[in-house]
């Protein structure tokens, strides 16, 4: 087994004192806020040149014959995002989402399959639709080498649990890069009042792509806080940003489309490109599996903002928990350093050089 320990833990955007809109966040800050939903990562590494691995965001009970209220936007299509086109049909969520490196969605997907088949209540099961996302990781991984197999799903899978998510450069992060730093992913959450009722909105984002980070407006890159000269960036097609979103509230597949459609705007406000070779999904799901009230169209508002706040803080997150790192053909991406990072923002460093 190629599974590493967590890096050490990094500040996040809210140990800085970096908030991001009004909206109270849950108590661990991340998607595993939302009741019944758990997070499981593998990491693959290898020196000197294999950097991935796979991460799973499990509902509780998910399966065919207790689908999930689903919704999926495609932002930038260059991507292969497997399993969207059901998704789209039914609006209905079958198993859970797992994220990995692009060349091992394939595998990903088959090993998610044969997980899910053996699962109690799927002994009858004939059709199945696996969702698996994914980032190309191949500026610092040889991603042709297909490194995440079996074994490595299995263990995402079943050692997904709730509370605290481990961010940065861990399971599908392991080897990605955005808007110039070493990147990964990254979760967070709000609880929005939605008409009369609290609800819980989690987030959690695998980061991948171009562009120039923005934070509270303020333009920064690798020169401008210290770091040297800008990394030569990875060519256009291997962007890409997958976001998986959860919601306790009662939303239709319609409804959670336009929460998914939020999630891909939100990504504009971290300075992403949208590059032609950059895929940009959201996949929204509700773990209310037969919503009979749903949530009125006009007061969806409040939940829409928390989901702009929160992807905008889970790619921050997933910048501040990375760490450097050097991968094949010797490259090596920097992380976003915590205090250059707050002594940009009090306006104590040089501009975007």
């Amino acid at each position: 087994m190629d599974q590493q320990p967590p890096p050490p833990t990094r500040r996040r955007a809210r140990d800085l004192g970096i908030v991001i809109g009004r909206t109270p966040a849950g108590p661990f800050g991340a998607i595993t806020d939302v009741p019944g939903v758990r997070v499981g990562h593998t990491t693959v590494r290898r020196d000197p040149d294999v950097r991935s691995g796979v991460t799973a965001v499990v509902p509780d009970a998910v399966g065919p014959r207790t689908p999930l209220p689903a919704g999926v936007f495609t932002g930038n299509g260059y991507g292969k995002l497997i399993g969207t086109t059901q998704l789209t049909e039914l609006g209905a969520l079958e198993t859970p989402v797992l994220l990995t490196s692009t060349l091992s969605a394939f595998r990903v997907a088959d090993a998610l399959v044969g997980w899910m088949l053996r699962r109690p209540g799927c002994e009858e099961t004939l059709s199945l639709n696996p969702v698996v996302g994914e980032c190309n990781d191949g500026f610092l991984s040889d991603i042709r080498s297909r490194p995440v197999r079996e074994e490595h799903v299995r263990a995402a899978l079943d050692g997904a649990s709730g509370g605290p998510v481990a961010e940065g450069c861990v399971g599908a992060g392991t080897g990605t890069v955005a808007l110039g730093f070493k990147a990964g992913i990254g979760t967070a959450s709000r609880t929005p009042d939605v008409g009369e009722r609290r609800f819980t909105v989690g987030v959690l984002v695998q980061a991948n792509f171009g562009g120039t980070l923005r934070v509270l407006g303020r333009t920064l890159t690798p020169r401008s806080l210290g770091l040297g000269p800008d990394v030569a960036a990875p060519v256009a097609e291997t962007g890409s940003c997958m976001i998986v979103v959860a919601t306790d509230a009662p939303l239709d597949a319609r409804q959670l489309t336009r929460v998914a459609r939020r999630a891909v705007f939100a990504l504009a406000r971290t300075g992403a490109a949208y590059s032609h070779g950059s895929g940009d999904y959201a996949v929204a799901f509700g773990t209310r599996p037969d919503p009979r009230t749903p949530v009125a169209d006009s007061d969806l508002g409040a939940l829409f903002e928390s989901v702009l706040d929160g992807v905008e803080e889970a790619v921050l997150n997933s910048l501040l928990a990375a760490t450097t790192t050097t991968g094949v053909h010797g490259r090596t991406v920097p992380a976003l350093p915590a205090d250059q990072l707050l002594d940009a923002l009090a306006g104590t460093a040089a501009g975007p050089g």
